[in-house]
């Protein structure tokens, strides 16, 4: 992307290293913001336990600082640096940053501009509010579980992505922090993940709602009632994905595999198995990637099932500038993904992650003065 970053300018004071919220960070610096996360001080002599390094792709473009939230002059030291901020993200549970003395209220007094988002599993109210969750929780209770086609044990299947942290939690914040941004009054922002996830689940809830009808697994066009949207297993073990919903596009597909008959049976219920049963035995008579190059390009709506392995060198995003080589002065040379949304900035490679802390330069920057910093570092209320 040339010219500026969109966020340039706005200073991000993050107070998750981990979760939703770090992602929704980590996506806020890829805009060109400015992102410092505030981290604990570690108990003296204390080996400091830091977020897995790859997960949050180094934190690039992203400065850290370590506060002791426990004590006064932590608080207000933090509370100081929040005159200076725009927009603050934490990810505590509901009521924690109260007591610490840094919640909404306790910035709003001292920047009435700040945009505030708490982002947590379930809301900073009702009756979930104080449970622990990770990814598959929120999916449970927004229904998405209960949609796909079942496990080999008829258990609702795992996602094998984090899909709730991401985009229920993440890209939630981010889309509720941006347009806080826009409107610039300042704002309080209760991003609940399972909130993130129902909506998602918009299509189904919604059909739910209008009909009565439970969307449930061999019910609808996308949960596997009907063979021509599906995987199918090839010759050498490996899979494709068969999505052809428009009549057009499955009567390509049926063409390209000798399966003619088919065509006008796309959605009859009482031969869906013996169509899965063709498709299955045309499919296993050439490789994975011989049939991509046949159907995928044909109209079809076919796509292989790459590994992740297999995703990294993949033309199609390497074409897009999808990964990038990245530099680290303790974890060396490595690639990780690249700023990929719309609108993000494309740095130069190779990207240059920082490393160690930040706290004094962030003081600083903040008006704080140097015998102010240095008597912090000594008491260790900063590190």
């Amino acid at each position: 992307m040339a010219g500026p970053a969109l966020l340039s300018g706005v200073r991000v004071l993050n107070l998750a290293s981990v979760g939703p919220a770090a992602r929704a960070a980590r996506w806020l610096s890829d805009y060109g913001a400015d992102i410092i996360t505030i981290g604990a001080v570690p108990a003296r002599g204390a080996v400091q336990i830091t977020p897995v390094f790859h997960a949050y792709s180094g934190h690039r473009g992203m400065r850290r600082a370590l506060l002791d939230l426990k004590t006064d002059r932590g608080r207000e030291t933090f509370l100081r640096l929040a005159e200076h901020a725009d927009v603050v993200i934490e990810s505590f549970r509901p009521g924690v940053v109260d007591r610490l003395g840094v919640g909404y209220e306790a910035v709003r007094d001292r920047n009435a501009r700040i945009v505030y988002c708490s982002t947590t599993g379930f809301g900073q109210q009702g009756p979930y509010s104080q449970w622990a969750g990770h990814d598959l929780d929120y999916l449970a209770v927004g229904g998405y579980l209960a949609v796909g086609e079942p496990g080999a044990r008829g258990n609702p299947a795992l996602p094998g992505a984090t899909l709730a942290d991401s985009a229920g939690g993440g890209m939630h914040a981010v889309i509720a922090i941006l347009a806080a941004l826009v409107k610039g009054e300042g704002a309080y922002l209760d991003v609940s993940v399972a909130d993130g996830v129902l909506s998602l689940m918009s299509l189904a809830v919604d059909e739910y709602l209008a009909t009565g009808r439970e969307p449930g697994y061999q019910h609808s066009m996308t949960s596997g009632r009907y063979a021509c949207y599906a995987t199918y297993p090839a010759a050498d073990g490996r899979w494709l994905a068969v999505a052809a919903i428009e009549p057009k596009f499955w009567a390509n597909f049926c063409r390209l595999l000798g399966l003619e008959q088919w065509i006008a049976h796309q959605t009859d219920d009482a031969v869906q198995d013996r169509i899965r049963a063709d498709i299955t035995e045309a499919l296993a008579a050439k490789d994975r990637d011989t049939w991509t190059s046949i159907l995928s390009g044909s109209n079809t709506c076919v796509a292989p099932i790459l590994t992740v392995a297999e995703t990294v060198e993949d033309p199609g995003y390497v074409s897009r500038g999808a990964f990038v080589d990245a530099v680290h002065p303790e974890h060396g040379d490595l690639r990780q993904s690249a700023p990929l949304l719309a609108g993000m900035l494309r740095p130069e490679p190779p990207v240059r992650l920082p490393a160690g802390t930040h706290s004094a330069e962030v003081l600083r920057e903040s008006g704080f003065t140097a015998a102010e910093i240095e008597e912090l570092l000594e008491e260790g209320t900063v590190a």
